[in-house]
């Protein structure tokens, strides 16, 4: 079941979303000063292609460095893209065959918003 919902997720709107997110990753690479926001941007990409089957748990290690770098990250990225996320979960929400993709949107907006002191794995 994970497969086929991550394959239709991929062609409707996986797709789309990771490329937005590998566009900002890239911008944030080439400033330089922002490569931990480019790679986590990359890490968040990821895991909007195929977001089924993997949920985002806290680093125990991630220190103060992450906090001020996700508080930067809300007020210039974070709180666009969960908006984004709210959004077009609530658009999917509304037709019951795109409730689990709504669902899967919404699953999507604590790491846009803190994306720094966190990591994506495998669900068993």
């Amino acid at each position: 079941m994970r497969l086929v919902l991550n394959v239709i997720w991929l062609l409707l709107c996986g797709f789309w979303m990771a490329v937005g997110y590998v566009v900002a990753g890239i911008v944030c690479c080439i400033l330089i000063v922002t490569i931990p926001f480019g790679i986590a941007s990359f890490r968040i990409a990821n895991y909007a292609l195929w977001p089924f089957g993997r949920t985002v748990v806290d680093r125990r290690d991630a220190g103060a460095g992450s906090v001020l770098g996700n508080i930067i990250w809300i007020i210039f990225a974070g709180w666009w893209l969960a908006l984004g996320h709210i959004v077009t979960g609530a658009l999917l929400c509304v037709t019951i065959i795109g409730i689990p993709f709504g669902v899967a949107n919404f699953k999507l907006i604590p790491i846009s918003l803190l994306p720094l002191g966190r990591e994506i794995i495998a669900t068993p």
